[in-house]
């Protein structure tokens, strides 16, 4: 429970269900300094007891803040180090929602544990449990579960995936729950003030270095104020002169170099990735037509996938596309069904 909306009405309908409902808050980090991290405020936990209280239902505050510093926002840190865009999301849900707090959920006697992400989980005649798209498509939050096994799968539950969100605050206000009109939560919840280049200008003071701006010719055009500011596909923020809109291509972190480009160099039609995961637990047996993801917000785009030895892929999409970003996830799908995803490799 978040003290939101959307994790209260999922507690709301399983105790309508007839379910033996335990709540359980996580208190995650924040920087010195910043009063607390966005999604665990003192007023959140505020909200979710007061939702507890009203579904009359045990609540328990678990203090994860070290645990998420090292495992989420350190890993955060190091990417953009690298030279690579990262998705904590995923990170933060592989190594610690579905991982030790449902092993939390597990020690305290529970058989599930239930979120409030707008995807759904079915088993299969097979016996196959399989992710499905949550129903509310503006919502949807499958991409970032694409790691769950199929020992996670079976031990967890989304009982929102069938609603869309103005129905789960019409849910909430008939309940009589005071979170009804809460905001959503926003991501990079560990993000104090401002945006995420300042928050990594206060954590890698000495570390982001200027450098060069070459285009694709290798021309120098000028300089830019530190890698970890850029991402491939951005057009803003580049301090150069050019008789066409410029792109980056890529970050070179060997040379401390941002190659920018026009539109047109920008596109690719194929990626790689890497720690690829299949919900199946296998990979297909040969080449398969899929739609995919290659960004959270991204529309999902016709593709043929190839898998590769050491748990890699090739993704090849049918026109090219131009913000193919290394280290972000690719997610791809059949229908309404997530088979997989990895993340993207460092090209060029």
């Amino acid at each position: 429970m978040s003290g939101g909306v959307d994790s209260s009405v999922a507690a709301a309908l399983l105790v309508e269900q007839g379910y033996q409902v335990i709540g359980l808050m996580l208190r995650l980090w924040a920087e010195q300094g910043d009063k607390d991290n966005r999604c665990c405020t003192p007023d959140a936990v505020v909200e979710a007891r007061r939702v507890a209280d009203a579904l009359n239902i045990s609540f328990y505050v678990r203090d994860y803040k070290e645990i998420f510093k090292a495992t989420v926002v350190d890993f955060f840190v190091d990417s953009y180090l690298q030279g690579i865009t990262p998705n904590p999301c995923v990170v933060c849900n592989r190594d610690i929602r579905f991982s030790r707090l449902l092993t939390e959920a597990l020690n305290l006697g529970g058989d599930y544990l239930a979120t409030g992400h707008y995807a759904r989980v079915q088993q299969a005649k097979d016996g196959i449990y399989q992710l499905l798209k949550g129903v509310d498509s503006a919502k949807d939050q499958s991409y970032v579960l694409y790691t769950l096994t199929q020992e996670r799968l079976a031990r967890v539950m989304f009982p929102l995936g069938n609603y869309i969100k103005p129905e789960v605050r019409r849910i909430a206000a008939a309940k009589n729950l005071a979170v009804f009109n809460r905001p959503d939560s926003q991501d990079l919840c560990f993000l104090g003030a401002g945006t995420y280049r300042d928050f990594l200008k206060r954590q890698l003071p000495d570390a982001v270095q200027p450098g060069p701006i070459f285009n694709t010719a290798g021309e120098l055009l000028g300089q830019h104020q530190g890698l970890a500011y850029y991402t491939v596909g951005q057009r803003k923020g580049l301090t150069v002169f050019n008789a066409r809109p410029l792109y980056v291509i890529r970050l070179d972190r060997a040379t401390n170099s941002l190659v920018v480009g026009t539109l047109e160099e920008l596109g690719r039609t194929e990626l790689t990735a890497h720690q690829v995961t299949y919900l199946s637990g296998q990979p297909p047996a040969e080449m398969i037509e899929v739609t995919a993801k290659i960004r959270y917000k991204a529309h999902e785009v016709p593709a043929t996938l190839t898998p590769c030895p050491d748990d890699r892929v090739q993704l090849t999409f049918t026109m090219p596309l131009r913000d193919i970003t290394p280290g972000q996830s690719v997610v791809f799908y059949q229908g309404e069904t997530v088979l997989g995803g990895g993340i993207i490799e460092i090209f060029g």
